[in-house]
């Protein structure tokens, strides 16, 4: 059985990646109290062609939550293959989230940051045996669902590698496996002709990759990226994700990755995201 065990802050999209592991036929259960897991997993083994499963394990399993890891461990020990997906985000933003819909935390305690601090606390130990920790704070609801698809959508042998563009200045994206810089590149947000436009349109590609300087980077990088990726898939990875990030992840970044995907499409099964093109 492949067991996806989806954890992290209340707020920061668990229902989300649940239901994206639903759509790729995952069976999924909400809040399953842990000390019951071993008799879902084994329930499920009885039932044909059920062979992989998702369950949301949050602070709303109250006292069970203490002995979480150990039964996960206990899981593992018994042959099944389980992964944790930690969801986390900024403070201010969960915050920010409850607020805007209105919903209480979990923890209903005094007051929404207090809780916040509270089940960070109590989700230590789930984090800390986490096989990914990904930061939804600057995400929607469809780049989060992107993501899941992304990361557990595909059963082909092949790697699957996403090649994503991101703007530093809203900060890195956690859930890279490599990071390339091109804030070295010429900025079309500088030619009044180009400004407001973005590296998927042709004037602004052209301009990023006419330099001598991309032409020079892409050869390296791409040689750079056939080790990296061909290492990766001897080594078992199922997926890789490679940032591209610029100053603002509209220009240059955008017409970067676009190319470096067209360059490792031989590579394994690709795809593009652009994190930060709809941002000013």
């Amino acid at each position: 059985m492949k067991l996806v065990v989806v954890t992290g802050l209340a707020g920061a999209g668990k229902t989300t990646a649940l239901h994206a592991l639903e759509d790729l036929d995952f069976y999924c259960s909400d809040n399953l109290p842990m000390p019951l897991l071993p008799q879902f997993i084994e329930l499920l083994a009885l039932q044909s062609g059920i062979r992989q499963a998702a369950i949301i394990v949050d602070t709303r399993n109250g006292e069970f939550l203490e002995k979480a890891a150990a039964t996960l461990k206990t899981v593992e020990e018994a042959g099944h293959d389980v992964e944790v997906l930690f969801l986390d985000a900024p403070d201010d933003i969960l915050i920010r989230r409850f607020s805007e819909t209105r919903r209480r935390h979990p923890l209903a305690g005094a007051n929404v940051r207090a809780d916040v601090e509270d089940e960070r606390r109590r989700l230590s130990v789930l984090r800390g045996v986490a096989t990914s920790v990904v930061d939804t704070g600057q995400m929607s609801v469809h780049n989060l669902r992107a993501l899941v698809l992304e990361k557990y959508g595909r059963a082909s042998e092949r790697l699957e590698i996403t090649i994503l563009s991101f703007g530093f200045k809203y900060g890195l994206p956690v859930e890279s496996d490599m990071v390339l810089d091109v804030r070295f590149l010429p900025n079309p947000y500088f030619v009044e002709a180009l400004s407001a436009g973005t590296g998927q349109d042709v004037p602004v590609r052209d301009f990023v990759l006419g330099s001598g300087e991309a032409k020079n980077f892409l050869d390296r990088a791409g040689r750079l990226l056939e080790l990296s990726i061909q290492g990766f898939g001897r080594e078992g990875k199922a997926y890789a994700t490679v940032a591209v990030g610029c100053t603002g992840g509209r220009h240059r970044s955008v017409a970067m990755a676009e190319e470096i995907a067209r360059r490792v499409r031989h590579l394994g099964n690709v795809s593009v995201r652009h994190r930060d093109l709809g941002k000013s």
